[in-house]
């Protein structure tokens, strides 16, 4: 399975990851729309001056948050993703709580969000890692 990974040596923490991943799911016609607009990416950056890199979620091959989603909205599509069904999640945040890596977040509206690797909104490629200008993100299979 395809997987977003970081290279921190090349992780500029310029935080551009994080304005094309919200734009990618915000729905909206125009990135420039985001300004001044509390963003909610389903990847961040974490680190200091010295060393940076990109947290998002590693769609493990036994995730904890699957088992643990009370209200069954979180399940793996057909290509091995993790994903959250919207409708069915109720905000518990358990799937926070578990994650190992912290890769999973809350909303604007109190429901969890986390990396889909940008199947629902993008050409393939997860916004990301398109939009980042090191290369520091890539889309591969390890």
């Amino acid at each position: 399975m395809k997987r977003v990974y970081v290279n921190e040596k090349w992780c500029l923490g310029c935080h551009l990851c994080e304005y094309n991943c919200a734009y990618a799911n915000s729905g909206l016609s125009s990135m420039a729309k985001l300004k001044g607009v509390k963003i909610f990416p389903r990847i961040r950056v974490e680190g200091d001056d010295s060393i940076s890199y990109a947290v998002s979620c590693r769609h493990c091959t036994d995730p904890i948050c699957i088992k643990s989603c009370i209200s069954g909205a979180l399940s793996r599509d057909e290509n091995g993703t993790v994903v959250i069904d919207h409708e069915r999640c109720v905000g518990c945040l358990t799937c926070v709580l578990v994650c190992p890596y912290g890769a999973v977040t809350q909303d604007g509206e109190g429901a969890a969000v986390k990396c889909e690797l940008c199947l629902k909104n993008s050409s393939g490629e997860p916004a990301c890692v398109k939009g980042c200008p090191n290369n520091a993100i890539v889309y591969e299979e390890r």
